[in-house]
């Protein structure tokens, strides 16, 4: 039962037999046996079927559901057996929001140094992915923001608050200044990243608030992009302190003040409210609660 339920949630991720059988590394018959067979023992049809997938039945929708809730309990148990027999070990899966990666290591590198058996895989994805990935259980935890857009029903762990500068060169409109406002930045040449990332959403935002609109004259999802092209001194940015602190920015690059308002929004960490969670989780919430005490002290 647990193995078809949880062939059953990947087939109603990928919404397709072929690739849904390709992910799970098995034949499209026998996937489609497997789905068959646990319709069979619900006594219910989960997909709508036809020459290709056309989506789950209500009934199917229920079922995802209870297959998610189930299939984690599941791995919970078996996480917690296998700590008891040989101490915590196994893999994290986290996905962040770009602005937050420079800031993982604070929380990996220590976590590892306690658990040297346990693997991580770092994820970079919108706030809107972090949380559909957690949702579907893809991850085990998420970095985003906590207090700007509905996160749903997680458990959560506010990490830092991040505030906005003007990273700019030396030299550029604004460089000597000891701050700069939301409507003096918007007169720059800026590169800044995508609209379907949240922080561009939070900018956008601000610039509103000042009475102006942005206008980038370069757009990325990646925060590498963004940094090579302030370095050629054409470009300006708008990107938290403790980012551009994290990359240590010198001479001829400033990080000035955004003032009119001096924004903050608080980043956390994110994970499905389960009770108990996985024995992996719940000793990277520990650690999360640590280093939100260090970013609290200032260290």
């Amino acid at each position: 039962m647990i193995d078809k339920l949880e062939f059953f949630i990947i087939l109603a991720r990928e919404e397709h037999f072929g690739r849904a059988a390709e992910q799970l590394g098995i034949t499209q018959p026998t996937l489609s046996a497997a789905i068959k067979q646990l319709e069979e023992q619900l006594g219910v049809m989960l997909v709508k079927r036809g020459s290709r997938f056309q989506g789950l039945t209500p009934e199917g929708e229920q079922v995802l559901v209870w297959a998610r809730r189930i299939t984690g309990d599941a791995r919970t148990m078996k996480e917690e057996m296998r700590a008891a027999r040989h101490g915590l070990s196994g893999h994290i899966r986290i996905a962040a929001i770009p602005t937050a990666l420079a800031m993982i290591p604070r929380l990996t590198t220590p976590f590892r140094d306690k658990h040297p058996g346990v693997t991580f895989s770092i994820l970079s994805r919108t706030s809107i992915e972090v949380l559909s990935m957690l949702g579907n259980f893809d991850v085990d935890a998420g970095i985003t923001y906590l207090d700007n857009e509905p996160l749903g029903r997680v458990t959560s762990v506010p990490l830092y608050s991040e505030r906005y500068q003007l990273i700019t060169a030396a030299g550029n409109e604004y460089s000597e200044q000891k701050s700069v406002t939301w409507a003096e930045v918007s007169r720059l040449p800026l590169c800044l990243l995508t609209p379907n990332m949240q922080n561009r959403r939070i900018i956008d935002q601000h610039l509103a608030e000042a009475g102006v609109v942005a206008r980038p004259t370069l757009e990325s999802n990646s925060m590498i992009v963004l940094f090579s092209h302030i370095r050629t001194g054409k470009w300006s940015s708008i990107m938290p302190l403790n980012l551009a602190e994290t990359f240590g920015f010198a001479e001829p690059v400033r990080a000035i003040p955004i003032v009119e308002p001096d924004a903050s929004h608080t980043v956390g960490l994110v994970a499905a409210p389960r009770e108990p969670q996985t024995p992996l989780v719940a000793a990277l919430l520990d650690e999360a609660t640590t280093l939100a005490d260090e970013f609290r002290r200032g260290a």
